[in-house]
């Protein structure tokens, strides 16, 4: 026996009143004691889902119900960062780094550049070559970032021809992966 059960009959067992072991005094105490390790058990899931740092579960569902976009990320550490970030937009995240903090803090591997013309932006994919998977939620999630007057140019890349001459000898090797053009274009690793 352990937890809270055992807690009572140590605190009980002092005063050498109670018979504590095969009593109904001693059953009680096991009742009373499983409950309380009930009531820990809720109480350390609540402490655990209500501050963003530590939630799993409901605590994440909760704070997203909060809110209009939804982080694009099932990792929890990076859907923890996307929803600090998320709550972090207010007024004042307008400036070109706190853009950025918001976009990164979201799980949205991309980057707002100035362009030089008034009242627009790029926005890249730096570690993304070609356009990302779920493009068009992401397109969303930035925009909703972004002050609305901006107008948003994307920036894609792709394989470029001198390092696909350093990454392949010859055509050959390329026709042997079988890659489609597609495939071919974000080979740049």
């Amino acid at each position: 026996m352990s937890g809270y059960a055992q807690y009572l009959k140590d605190l009980l067992r002092p005063l050498r009143v109670y018979e504590l072991e095969g009593t109904a005094n001693g059953g009680e105490l096991k009742a009373q004691g499983q409950a309380l390790d009930g009531v820990e058990t809720g109480l350390e899931e609540i402490q655990r889902e209500m501050l963003l740092s530590t939630a799993e579960g409901r605590g994440l569902e909760a704070i997203e119900s909060l809110l209009s976009r939804r982080p694009v990320t099932a990792d929890l550490e990076m859907r923890r960062a996307a929803l600090a970030a998320l709550l972090r937009i207010g007024g004042d995240s307008f400036t070109l780094a706190a853009i950025n903090d918001n976009l990164r803090g979201c799980g949205i591997n991309a980057q707002a550049r100035e362009t030089g013309e008034a009242g627009r932006v790029e926005i890249c994919f730096p570690d993304v070559p070609g356009i990302p998977d779920g493009f068009e939620e992401l397109r969303e999630i930035i925009e909703s970032i972004l002050p609305a007057h901006l107008g948003v140019e994307y920036v894609y890349w792709y394989i470029t021809w001198a390092l696909m001459e350093q990454k392949f000898a010859t055509w050959g090797e390329i026709e042997a992966l079988g890659p489609t053009w597609e495939e071919l274009e974000k080979m740049v690793e």
